[in-house]
């Protein structure tokens, strides 16, 4: 990312003076999808996109921001109840109020920002820009006091309470913990979490981006979770000696005991989430072995869960998981909450030009307009710059 950028652009917008630059980036998910708010496991790494802030306390009680991708310049007070209305600007509002929630004695400041993050590619933007403002806070506020878990649990506390989404800890949880070359992963049941060197020689991680925007807030992820929350209520009543918190608590036989009781359409869901965790495990053991070949299949087979099962794809992402099929490609799927953004491609060397050349072409041919193509390399999080 450019630190010339976010300095000149800061410099211009305030009062000449330069502050501290801070860095957090957005996340792939190898796999493990919709299973972190259900308890489950999750396999993320921090990448090397995400978002860039330059950052100075002003001296007074409030906090004057300037999103420089939107142009558009934000004020509020530190303790003012209500916050801007501004969708981007209540990220950083929501972070401000939870970092005081915690005891960090918080005093106005000024922010410039800007992100290369795609936006509805599934790569978690807004928790990159709640994790950067997280960590340049607890430094220049909490002389680092605050835990990583802290700053974690401080963006998922905000986009439950000011934007009103019902995310889980994952995104949050890769933008703060990521280490470079390693993916993790995460109990989100526990906290606990291992890191897996990620080298897959002869290999290529790379995101391909249909470019259908979504809009999660109000969205039907929040129905998607209520379904989960129906079968785990259902388990409760069915089984009352024993105590189900989310659906990791839950075994295959159990599910199938409770399914006269439920919906279908619930059903599919928790059908998805047993059959995800199974899979990260396996997932798991594979990469212990260097079993890319395995780690592939088990892509495909999330894919053909959140598309048939939690019904989160679109005709787009199919159709770009089926050109690489055709491809040989070792490894597939749609990556993130769903209804757009990215697959999530591993693809061996020999087959990579190929396969990009045929998605960018055939997709192109199909809807009008060309993918977008990142390759992934995976990066440190949450850090200060300069």
């Amino acid at each position: 990312m450019d630190t010339e950028k976010v300095r000149s652009r800061f410099i211009k917008h305030f009062d000449g003076k330069t502050g501290n630059i801070y860095m957090s980036p957005g996340r792939i998910n190898l796999i493990g999808e919709h299973t972190d708010y259900n308890g489950g496991f999750v396999f993320p790494g921090a990448v090397d996109k995400g978002i860039m802030a330059e950052v100075r306390p002003n001296g007074l009680q409030t906090v004057i921001l300037y999103s420089i991708d939107l142009k558009d310049k934000v004020e509020f007070k530190v303790d003012d109840p209500k916050g801007p209305k501004a969708t981007w600007a209540r990220y950083i509002y929501g972070i401000v109020q939870e970092m005081r929630a915690l005891g960090v004695d918080v005093k106005g400041f000024n922010a410039a920002f800007y992100g290369d993050v795609p936006l509805g590619a599934g790569m978690s933007s807004s928790a990159a820009l709640e994790s950067c403002f997280a960590f340049a806070i607890n430094d220049l506020f909490a002389d680092n006091r605050i835990s990583k878990w802290d700053m974690v649990l401080a963006g998922q506390a905000t986009e439950h309470k000011y934007v009103g989404v019902n995310c889980g800890i994952m995104d949050q949880f890769a933008s703060v913990f990521g280490q470079k070359g390693k993916l993790m992963r995460l109990d989100c049941r526990s906290r606990e979490f291992q890191y897996f060197p990620f080298d897959p020689q002869g290999y290529k991680l790379v995101l391909v981006n249909s470019k259908v925007k979504h809009e999660l807030v109000g969205s039907p992820y929040n129905d998607r979770r209520q379904s989960c929350e129906n079968v785990v209520a259902a388990l409760n009543k069915h089984f009352p000696n024993k105590k189900f918190e989310t659906l990791r608590d839950a075994t295959w036989l159990e599910l199938e005991e409770v399914k006269p009781e439920i919906s279908e359409e619930d059903y599919k869901r928790a059908h998805f989430v047993l059959g995800e965790k199974d899979r990260v495990l396996a997932v798991s053991d594979a990469l212990e072995a260097g079993d890319y070949e395995t780690v592939g299949k088990k892509m495909y087979e999330t894919h053909e869960g959140l598309s048939k099962e939690y019904e989160v794809s679109c005709e787009e992402l199919d159709y770009l998981v089926d050109i690489a099929r055709e491809n040989g490609v070792t490894g597939s799927r749609i990556m993130g909450g769903g209804f757009g953004g990215c697959t999530i491609n591993l693809v061996k060397d020999e087959l990579y030009d190929k396969f990009i050349a045929d998605a960018t072409k055939k997709f192109t041919a199909k809807y009008g307009h060309a993918p977008e193509v990142y390759p992934v390399v995976i990066s440190d999080g949450s850090h200060k710059v300069c």
